[in-house]
């Protein structure tokens, strides 16, 4: 049995909690967060008892028998809580963006490595199931030698942060590096788990809406040696609205992916339709509106965290692999702020 300590009871730990509670040998063990309010909502609706609740990670690893801590912090928390875990010998689970800068996500790994725990990056996006059939498309070469891909993430989200409206995560409203740093992480994932190691990366970044500090737009070509991608992605954009905006202000990601070989065309639709297109133009539906499946992805993402705990197997998103991820992010940013094409180093 794995017992589990959850730090942090905030927006997106609700999809952690459930998948551990429905996860065979796992039960969670501790939760801890600073805002007393918060935990105990978050206790009362998961029905975790009052002696497992904790302020601090320091008083749940002192106090609670735990093989494992599930860290649902913002970055800049993370060196301390990776470092608190690591030294307790605990293996330990860390929400994305795993770290502020390669240096700091280079000493968190060396930390966990230093002191023989097991360290994975909090990944989802890899795990949603368009993303998983199409990765399975793909294995069984049915686009053909590739061409080209398009990535088209899409939602009118940061242009209404206006300060008089609620918005799940306020923090937004302040990050100097958004888009591609809070957003970028899955993308860039998910792009690495489906299609390998890019060679080299060009960036152009916007800041449209006028109620954030960071950008909520951008075009990033990413090349290969025989084929090439974009990805075009926004925060403020009207082409895929389903009808009129109503409060409260909530995210509405929708994706699209089209990745032509020279056997077939792939084409994820927002809706999470996934098709076939072959050469005659004859378009086969794979499976019929999926969508963005967070819950699961969670679940699924857990289960293969406690799989390879049980078979001693690699993390498919260990802490060392998330740098490559990392590379891509903060890569952005430099070819943006540079107008320089990326060369990056290969595995």
């Amino acid at each position: 049995m794995w017992k589990v300590g959850v730090v942090g009871a905030g927006y997106w730990s609700d999809k952690h909690l459930q998948a551990w509670q429905r996860i065979p040998g796992v039960q969670i063990h501790g939760l801890c967060d600073l805002d007393s309010d918060r935990l105990h909502r978050k206790a009362e609706a998961y029905g975790i008892p009052g002696d497992m609740l904790y302020s601090t990670l320091e008083d749940m690893l002192s106090s609670a028998e735990l093989d494992i801590v599930d860290i649902i912090t913002a970055p800049d928390t993370h060196p301390e809580l990776v470092g608190l875990a690591a030294r307790a010998g605990k293996h330990i689970m860390c929400q994305k963006p795993f770290a502020r800068s390669m240096e700091e996500a280079r000493e968190m790994v060396e930390t966990a490595r230093a002191a023989g725990v097991r360290l994975m990056v909090t990944e989802n996006w890899r795990w949603l199931q368009p993303i998983q059939a199409i990765r399975k498309l793909l294995d069984q070469g049915a686009a053909g030698r590739l061409q080209t891909i398009r990535y088209i993430h899409t939602d009118y989200y940061s242009p209404r942060f206006a300060p008089e409206n609620e918005l799940p995560q306020p923090f937004f409203r302040e990050m100097p590096k958004l888009l591609f740093y809070e957003m970028g992480v899955h993308w860039y994932d998910t792009w690495r788990f489906l299609f390998g190691e890019p060679k080299r990366l060009y960036a152009e970044t916007r800041k449209v809406s006028p109620f954030i500090a960071g950008e909520d737009a951008g075009l990033i070509t990413l090349g290969y040696e025989d084929y090439m991608g974009l990805m075009d992605m926004s925060w403020a954009t009207r082409q895929n609205l389903p009808g009129k905006l109503t409060l409260p202000v909530l995210p509405d990601h929708k994706e699209q992916l089209i990745i032509e070989g020279d056997r077939a065309t792939i084409k994820l639709y927002s809706s999470g339709r996934l098709s076939l297109i072959d050469n005659s133009g004859l378009e086969t539906t794979i499976s019929e509106d999926h969508g963005l499946d967070f819950e699961e992805s969670h679940y699924r993402l857990q289960s293969h965290y406690i799989e390879c705990l049980n078979a001693g197997e690699e993390f498919q998103t260990s802490g060392e692999d998330n740098l490559k991820t990392l590379e891509l992010v903060f890569g952005t940013y430099r070819s943006a702020e540079e107008h320089e094409v990326i060369h990056l180093a290969q595995p």
